[in-house]
C-alpha cells in the first residue's frame, strides 16, 4: 500500500510526513487508539517515527480522551 493512497488524517492520527507514515502503515496503525496501544517507546523504536510523531500522537489522543500504555 502506498502512503499516497491513505488521507492524511486517517483514523483520527495526525498528518506526518512520508517515512512516518510508511512505518506505521507497515506496522499495521492505522487508527489512533492502535498506536496509544502499542505505546511510546515501541513507537520511537520504529524506524522512521521520532519523537515529534509521538509527541503528535500524544496530544491527539488526549484531544479525544486516549492514553499512551507506558
Amino acid at each position: 500500500m502506498s502512503t499516497r493512497d491513505v488521507p492524511a488524517q486517517a483514523g483520527g492520527l495526525p498528518p506526518v510526513g512520508r517515512p512516518a507514515n510508511s512505518t506505521r502503515l507497515q506496522a499495521g496503525v492505522t487508527f489512533l487508539a492502535e498506536a496509544a496501544l502499542l505505546g511510546r517507546r515501541k513507537l520511537v523504536a520504529m524506524h522512521g517515527i521520532g519523537p515529534k510523531f509521538v509527541r503528535l500522537l500524544d496530544a491527539a489522543a488526549l484531544e479525544r480522551g486516549l492514553t499512551f500504555e507506558p
